[in-house]
């Protein structure tokens, strides 16, 4: 059984089809937001009904923000970014994750946000694949 799924833990449906899965961390699913303008990973945690980061128990609270940071420090290690940006805005899907974004000057939207800016543009499988794999070896 995968993990969370005993809890009656379910993935948002928007999020799981703007997202491909990576792989399972301690408390969070690791997803690739399937969007090749920006290395974009998503952390989702596999509490039923979490919205927020205060939702969370303070073990998960801590959990979360380790598994933030190793993230964090594995896309910029994998891509060399100028900059890193972690968000968790929940506006369009209450779920709680968090988004790890690597962002480089003159990129798509620099220095503004990704978020609603353009259209998606999906990734290549064969792409997605070595990026989903320069992933896994930075962590």
């Amino acid at each position: 059984m995968l993990p969370g799924l005993e809890g009656g833990f379910v993935m948002n449906a928007k999020l799981e089809a703007d997202s491909e899965p990576l792989m399972w961390l301690g408390l969070c699913e690791l997803r690739v937001m399937n969007d090749r303008r920006w290395p974009w990973l998503v952390l989702v945690p596999q509490r039923p009904g979490a919205e927020e980061v205060h939702d969370l128990t303070p073990l998960d609270q801590a959990m979360l923000t380790f598994e933030t940071n190793m993230v964090a420090q594995a896309l910029k290690k994998a891509t060399g970014c100028t900059k890193i940006n972690t968000g968790a805005l929940g506006n369009v899907v209450r779920q709680l994750h968090i988004h790890i974004v690597a962002r480089f000057e003159g990129d798509a939207n620099w220095p503004g946000p990704v978020w609603g800016h353009g259209m998606r543009e999906p990734y290549k499988r064969s792409d997605l694949h070595g990026f989903c794999e320069k992933i896994r070896t930075s962590l």
